[in-house]
């Protein structure tokens, strides 16, 4: 486990670490109250430098959880913010998805988008031989598990979804309750965001987070399936071990807690996690004290696990 380098005497966090690989180099997005901040470096595992706000709106704040693809030279960035030019969801949240663009990775990102409607949060979109797809997160008030779950829809082009979400994975176990008799007595709130597509060998894997940072049981766990299908839509995705059975792939251990909301990227053959956690002990941090974090993880067969150990890859 290798953790970014950290300013602590002005430390903004390092909130939901998306990272992309860019002709050669790599960079890592993060929320910010106040906007999306960027940090980059020539290797993965070390010289990652801080290289400031990379997108802002204005009279906005609560940014929420970047994610960045590149296609035919131009660079997108899908991230939500508190949203007041649309009507809230039926729990008041206003959180809402917009894409911005740029010319190279450290933007600025500009002429943002409104790309759905609230509540929409957390979005990877896709690349595929069947097109462009986009998986985040949104609320459902009418499941047997009422809370927040993933829905992947296909875009049209980088601004426009086709309004055709389709679930992908939901609320199945109580370790995803992010908070009991939320709206009303009895019924709790769950929450399953973070989403993370990738695919190796015949498995294609959704990877999520489940229930709140703050909560005991937060977690990084993962949905598969074993199939050639290219349309993301279309596949039906289970979560592991089963829908009954907490598995996590990351926790909250002896050193780090709040361990979740991650994206992956392949390097040298290996398979590496960069997510967020903070540490047990004290660090003389202030605010938010998640930091972004990277982990060796191992993939193979249908089975992810994580090789973390601390102060080691």
């Amino acid at each position: 486990m290798q953790l970014l380098e950290i300013n602590k005497e002005n430390y903004i966090g390092q909130a939901d670490p998306f990272i992309l690989e860019s002709a050669g180099r790599f960079y890592i997005y993060t929320t910010g109250d106040d906007g999306i901040y960027a940090y980059s470096s020539d290797e993965l595992l070390s010289g990652w430098k801080f290289e400031g706000k990379v997108f802002t709106y204005p009279g906005v704040s609560d940014f929420w959880a970047p994610s960045v693809i590149e296609l035919d030279g131009k660079l997108y960035m899908y991230c939500s913010f508190e949203f007041y030019g649309d009507t809230p969801d039926k729990g008041g949240h206003r959180q809402t998805m917009h894409v911005s663009v740029a010319d190279n990775p450290l933007g600025p990102f500009e002429n943002s988008k409104q790309l759905l409607h609230p509540f929409s949060i957390d979005s990877h979109v896709v690349i595929n031989e069947s097109g462009l797809f986009i998986f985040y997160s949104t609320n459902d008030f009418e499941a047997e598990r009422p809370g927040t779950c993933i829905v992947v829809d296909r875009l049209l082009d980088p601004f426009t979804p086709a309004g055709k979400p389709h679930t992908v994975v939901v609320p199945t176990l109580d370790e995803e309750i992010y908070m009991r008799d939320r709206y009303k007595k009895g019924t709790h709130w769950h929450t399953i965001e973070g989403a993370f597509y990738f695919r190796e060998g015949e498995w294609q894997y959704v990877m999520y987070s489940g229930s709140c940072y703050q909560n005991e049981h937060y977690f990084i766990g993962y949905s598969r399936a074993k199939t050639d299908e290219s349309d993301l839509t279309k596949i039906v995705f289970e979560k592991y071990h089963d829908d009954n059975t907490y598995a996590p792939v990351f926790s909250s251990n002896e050193w780090e807690e709040g361990a979740g909301h991650h994206s992956m990227i392949k390097y040298n053959g290996e398979w590496y996690a960069v997510y967020h956690a903070r540490n047990r002990e004290e660090d003389g941090l202030s605010g938010d004290r998640r930091n972004a974090r990277i982990c060796k993880m191992s993939v193979s067969d249908g089975i992810i696990k994580a090789l973390r150990k601390q102060n080691e890859i």
